[in-house]
């Protein structure tokens, strides 16, 4: 499943063609994906102007000028394309070929800009495991796919002192901890395990042993904190991991799996510099773990 990065490169992708946009009209070509469609949903958004793209974890939240927010999720398959005038090539060259097939096209958005340009946004998905949904004028924030999320990993809020006071008492292991999306909201299998790695950290130790037993961050917490920012920073940048059928916007690969410090490198000589261990593959709450045990504790 595309994780924050992957995500957040895919709005970054469509807000230069979807923001201030008119939704001139919507096709609406099956009933359900993971969900059913809302009611009327084609109609609602009929001539509504996106007025921004934003993100929430791992959701992507089109606000239009009415007050109605879009919700929508990739789940598994899913994936935007930006189409413009007659041209229905999808650009890019992908590591799985992407389905082509107007089976799999279960919403196109007809855009026009301010200067009058016509465009599509296509969602295609598959597996249809990725859903839309609305949230009504100002219950954004107390929709149920959003209300339980907790901070976002990136920026100056994910601090040492916060994950202390988040994972103080906690007896699960790290990773589970870092993986609980109402603690830290957005992280995924990848990216934990790589800021892990980064922070020296085991993904086998409890959570609240970054606090002390007043709760106050030790070194590690901070540690963590930094490395879980700049883990994701750094993959947004690089356009994100492209694992699976994951694409950009823009038909492109992302190309941070090439970075990839531990995750799907087991039996692989450990990359710090001075260890000499090799990488580790475990299986935690029926995920893999990635991990060198020469130098994460």
């Amino acid at each position: 499943m595309p994780e924050l990065p992957e995500v957040e490169t895919v709005r970054r992708g469509l807000s230069g063609t979807m923001e201030g946009a008119r939704i001139v009209s919507v096709d609406q070509r099956r009933p359900d994906l993971r969900f059913p469609f809302p009611s009327d949903f084609a109609a609602r958004l009929t001539g509504r102007r996106i007025e921004a793209l934003s993100r929430r974890a791992k959701y992507l939240v089109a606000h239009l000028d009415d007050g109605l927010a879009l919700i929508s999720h990739l789940g598994m398959s899913g994936s935007w394309r930006i189409e413009r005038g007659s041209d229905t090539a999808t650009p890019g060259v992908f590591h799985h070929e992407r389905s082509k097939l107007v089976a799999h096209d279960h919403a196109v958005f007809h855009l026009e800009s301010p200067a009058g340009e016509a465009s599509r946004a296509i969602f295609n998905d598959p597996r249809r495991f990725g859903f839309m949904l609305f949230a009504e004028p100002g219950a954004l924030a107390e929709h149920p796919a959003l209300s339980g999320l907790g901070v976002e990993p990136t920026g100056n809020e994910l601090s040492g002192d916060l994950l202390a006071t988040l994972f103080r008492d906690k007896r699960t292991p790290l990773k589970a901890a870092l993986l609980d999306q109402r603690l830290v909201a957005g992280l995924g299998n990848i990216y934990v395990c790589e800021a892990l790695w980064r922070a020296d950290l085991s993904p086998r130790r409890a959570a609240g042993t970054i606090a002390t037993a007043t709760g106050r961050p030790t070194k590690a917490a901070g540690r963590l904190a930094t490395a879980i920012r700049e883990v994701i920073a750094d993959a947004i940048a690089a356009g994100g991991s492209s694992l699976r059928d994951y694409v950009q916007a823009d038909g492109s690969l992302g190309y941070f799996q090439h970075a990839f410090a531990v995750y799907d490198r087991e039996g692989e000589a450990c990359r710090k510099p001075g260890c000499d261990g090799v990488v580790h593959r475990m299986v935690q709450s029926g995920r893999s773990t990635f991990y060198c045990p020469a130098c994460q504790a």
